[in-house]
């Protein structure tokens, strides 16, 4: 905001009054300027949040609500939003042309897909016994890193992970954090020593005949 007169920005307010409108607020100001000492009148108008359909992601379920968001507001994968419901993270918009992306303004988007952020990663650990796969999910901080090579103790197994699978792809040389990471793989190694300890966290288990899918 700068002094119609002299251009001077080296203004203080006088008076401000808000006024609701239909769409939003809006602030009529009376501005005097420090430089010229002219005094004169200005508004701002700011826009009202709207609700926008949020679906939250936990684990095999998800849950509906809506959030207010200013229109103007730009909405990117990955962005953290406060919700009624915690903390989430954005993992994809839908527009209101039925697009799915990975950024938007606020007024085009009709859905907002998130995950929670306030609840441990889920994640699957399968050991591969040549034949068979006994396979476990733990709930582990999101936080937690992973790595090729680390050795991972889970019920009788000590394993070695060779492979692991985000989000995005899947790698045999590297790290990742819990939060982006699908599943991981291993095979039982004779080793007393290992990274990790995740007997506690496991949540289910389920052994699979590789065979009887040949």
């Amino acid at each position: 905001m700068e002094c119609p007169i002299c251009g001077s920005e080296n203004i203080d307010t006088l008076k401000s009054k808000r006024i609701s409108s239909k769409n939003g607020e809006i602030n009529e100001l009376l501005l005097k300027c420090n430089n010229c000492e002219s005094v004169f009148k200005d508004k701002i108008t700011e826009s009202k949040p709207i609700p926008i359909r949020l679906i939250i992601s936990e684990y095999e379920s998800s849950k509906k609500t809506h959030i207010d968001i200013y229109p103007d507001e730009k909405l990117s994968k990955d962005n953290i939003l406060l919700s009624d419901m915690g903390e989430v993270e954005i993992t994809s918009l839908e527009t209101k042309d039925g697009r799915r992306v990975s950024s938007s303004i606020a007024k085009d988007v009709s859905t907002i897909w998130a995950s929670s952020i306030e609840i441990p990663s889920r994640i699957g650990v399968s050991v591969d016994l040549t034949g068979n796969v006994d396979s476990f999910k733990v709930e582990v901080d999101r936080e937690t890193e992973f790595a090729t090579d680390d050795f991972v103790k889970i019920a009788e197994y000590v394993i070695r992970i060779n492979v692991i699978k985000t989000l995005e792809r899947k790698t045999r040389k590297g790290y990742a954090k819990a939060r982006v990471i699908q599943r991981i793989y291993g095979r039982p190694v004779k080793f007393n020593n290992y990274d990790y300890d995740l007997t506690d966290k496991i949540v289910s288990r389920k052994v699979t005949d590789k065979r009887a899918k040949k």
